[in-house]
């Protein structure tokens, strides 16, 4: 056997020619001492003030129901809300929906409404509106990432005003923390039922804010919606969501005050932030993952035996300091880590040399393969990654070609179609949601067209029994198929890291990534007074 680990670690950067300038990793800013996952909280909070957040990619989608990407998730959450919303915790709490309850074999779910919501443009906001919107959602002509990731729905009616009935697809004990999915946002049912592209250019929802003004390249405004339900939130007059597609400029933005807050921080500007006065940097352990997806249905990728052999070429541990600088754990394959309730913990694959290149051998691939592997520019760890698994994957035969290419372009060329690709996931809320967004035969970004039937089987029976026994064991069998087959190869986890001013009070960074919770938030009087 013959491991990564076995190469000088500062020889193997110094070898490549691509990990250059911000793509450096600087291995003397390892990862130290964990930092809090939130801002303080202590005291009253304070109403007023405008919060300046940062992101380093654009909204490009303002629909809510089509959202892709953690600052469209952002937008969405401040404009829109859904029946639940999610908890640090990973649980469902009330949203519009004040409450609710199953019936006795987990098959029907009753959610009653809170009274007087209305939209930002005055409207009633009632049962009918839920009813439309879901239905919008599992609506196929209308491709909202949503359609297979709030429940396997049958139907859903409304009873009365404030009453929604949701019947599923045998039973299933998460509905109600699935109904907190980013795109499970509610719009006026006219809207829904044949207005959709209204909400390209228009926000009307029932969030904490309303919509000012809308620049996605550039800067995006919102403002305190006075009628939203809670009486008491959110504390903050406006939020200013601005881009910065440089991350060093970005960081520079938080040092010197014209940023409050950072969405995401990359792990090699987390050292110079975290040693920065007034900024606090935030860290949680997560179940975020970049993975490497291989169309099993083409060649070369539709031979397991490839699959395998790809796997058998990297050093895991070395894989988390090479992209994550660090701040992250190994990744065994499969989508999920300690951070799920349902993690199945089998010994890590190690580097195995004359292992892959026998199992290419037996593929047909005798002198090795040729192949190019497609990164997109955002974030930059997908060609961190896949540079460092090219050159990794040199001694069994890989002759990878790593493609950096533009985000948007990447989304409109690649996802869901290329044979080769670096992905990037935030954490789901459940087992059950991360297989069904990305695994299972019809899961709507099944992008590695995999289609095994037993893996199906295993996630089907484990999302109808709320015996936590029984769901172990099924979870554990279809970790097992996909740790053996490799749909994709999962190397790598990511801490999130995120960063803000010390004025900035009651953030939560959220394990689950697109989880913002910016109506909790509020300033302090050491808050610069913007206008």
């Amino acid at each position: 056997m013959c491991a990564m680990k076995d190469v000088n670690r500062r020889q193997f950067i110094a070898g490549t020619t691509v990990l250059t300038g911000a793509a450096m990793l600087p291995w003397s800013a390892k990862a130290a001492a964990p930092a809090s996952s939130g801002t303080p909280s202590v005291g009253t909070p304070r109403r007023g003030g405008v919060l300046r957040i940062s992101v380093d990619q654009a909204a490009n989608m303002l629909n809510p129901q089509q959202a892709r990407v953690n600052p469209e998730y952002l937008l969405a959450e401040l404009l829109y809300s859904g029946l639940t919303r999610l908890t640090q915790d990973m649980k469902a709490e009330a949203d519009l929906a004040e409450s609710w309850k199953p019936n006795a074999d987990l098959s029907q779910w009753t959610f009653t409404l809170r009274k007087g919501l209305t939209f930002h443009d005055g409207s009633s906001c009632t049962a009918k509106d839920v009813v439309a919107s879901l239905n919008a959602i599992l609506d196929s002509k209308n491709a909202s990432p949503g359609q297979r990731n709030i429940g396997p729905i049958k139907t859903i009616t409304a009873s009365d005003d404030a009453t929604v009935v949701i019947t599923t697809d045998g039973a299933y004990a998460d509905l109600p923390v699935m109904l907190a999915y980013p795109d499970a946002k509610i719009v006026p049912a006219a809207i829904a039922e044949g207005q959709l592209a209204r909400l390209s250019k228009e926000a009307i929802g029932t969030g904490p804010f309303k919509l000012v003004s809308f620049d996605p390249e550039r800067l995006v405004v919102v403002e305190r919606n006075p009628h939203y339900y809670d009486p008491e939130r959110p504390y903050l007059d406006r939020v200013e969501v601005v881009v910065y597609p440089d991350a060093i400029a970005e960081g520079s933005a938080l040092i010197s005050g014209d940023t409050d807050l950072m969405q995401a921080v990359q792990s090699t500007e987390f050292p110079r932030l975290s040693k920065s006065s007034g900024v606090i940097p935030l860290r949680v352990p997560a179940g975020q993952f970049l993975n490497v997806n291989m169309a099993c249905d083409a060649k070369p990728f539709n031979d397991v035996r490839v699959r395998q052999a790809l796997a058998l070429c990297v050093d895991r541990a070395a894989m988390v300091d090479f992209v994550a600088n660090g701040f992250g754990t190994p990744g065994n394959d499969t989508p999920l880590n300690t951070a799920y309730q349902y993690y199945l913990k089998e010994p890590l694959k190690q580097a195995d040399y004359a292992k892959a290149k026998a199992l290419l051998a037996e593929a047909g691939y005798p002198d090795g393969l040729d192949i190019t592997l497609i990164a997109s520019d955002k974030p930059s760890t997908r060609t961190q990654l896949g540079v460092a698994l090219r050159e990794m994957a040199k001694p069994a035969g890989f002759r990878i070609n790593v493609q950096t290419m533009a985000n948007s372009t990447y989304l409109d060329q690649v996802w869901k179609k290329g044979n080769f690709y670096v992905g990037f996931y935030n954490m789901q809320a459940t087992a059950d949601a991360v297989f069904s967004l990305l695994y299972t035969s019809k899961a709507s970004w099944n992008e590695t067209r995999w289609n095994n039937a037993d893996f199906d089987k295993a996630v089907q029976s484990a999302r109808e029994t709320d015996d936590v026994a029984k769901r172990s064991e099924l979870y554990g069998q279809a970790q097992k198929l996909m740790h053996e087959q490799v749909p994709s190869m999962i190397p790598t986890f990511f801490d999130l890291l995120a960063a803000s001013r010390d004025y900035v009070a009651g953030y939560q960074l959220n394990p689950r990534g697109a989880v913002f919770r910016l109506d909790h938030v509020w300033l302090t009087a050491k808050a610069p007074n913007r206008k």
